[in-house]
């Protein structure tokens, strides 16, 4: 673990659909690594409750219904890049989402980080999991309303079928995660993200992982693939 946390191991991408696990990947990537995740939801949050000159631009959009422009959303992105935390890498959260932002995200590492270590285009890992296990992941889930403990019909279920093990309150679904949902939301990222992949796949950067495979081994693969496009830190 210390030896991995003494690598350069840049920049980061994870796509990836509802419920295949990036998010679990991406906690797993920071802890094993020491770089932080970033998340361009979590930037925008933090901007508008600080009332910072960005986040005042962008709640104002919000408040008129509008979505958030790419050149305001670029400007939090580089703002948290030049951070000291991100110096030996970093992991994006829910950015890039379209090819543009891809474009600009490829541009801004050459130009800031090229100088001082190098190898900083973001290597991108794609985890592809089956439509029907998709389903049975999000479709499967039912969350407690009194402690907030999550369960899968299929994967996890709980002790006394839809009765929280830990308090007995009734077990809920949540409106996310109604089948008519998760389909929409399935259609919608393929929609959107395929670009981006397709982008990527173009520079050669696109690494596919298998994420049917149990949580451990879909990280091992990960952490192969980060490590073989990592170098060492300068001067080790």
């Amino acid at each position: 673990m210390a030896d991995a946390k003494s690598r350069n191991i840049g920049a980061i991408i994870l796509l990836g659909p509802p419920g295949a696990g990036k998010g679990t990947q991406a906690k797993r990537i920071g802890e094993r690594y020491g770089v932080p995740q970033i998340s361009t939801g979590d930037l925008l949050r933090e901007h508008v409750k600080n009332e910072t000159g960005l986040g005042l631009m962008a709640k104002g959009i919000m408040a008129r219904g509008e979505l958030v422009p790419d050149d305001l959303l670029y400007d939090m992105v580089a703002q948290r890049l030049r951070q000291p935390d991100c110096e030996h890498g970093f992991v994006l959260d829910g950015f890039p989402r379209t090819a543009a932002q891809a474009g600009w995200l490829d541009a801004f590492l050459e130009n800031e980080f090229f100088d001082k270590i190098g190898r900083w285009l973001p290597i991108v890992i794609e985890i592809d999991v089956d439509y029907n296990q998709l389903l049975r992941r999000l479709t499967g889930r039912r969350t407690c309303p009194t402690c907030g403990r999550i369960y899968n019909f299929y994967l996890h279920p709980p002790l006394v079928d839809n009765v929280c093990d830990l308090d007995g309150s009734k077990l809920f679904i949540r409106t996310d995660d109604r089948e008519e949902v998760i389909r929409e939301r399935l259609k919608a990222y393929e929609t959107q993200t395929r670009p981006v992949a397709e982008y990527y796949a173009s520079k050669g950067r696109l690494v596919s992982v298998d994420g049917n495979q149990p949580v451990d081994e879909v990280s091992r693969t990960v952490f192969e693939s980060v490590e073989a496009h990592a170098a060492p830190v300068s001067g080790s």
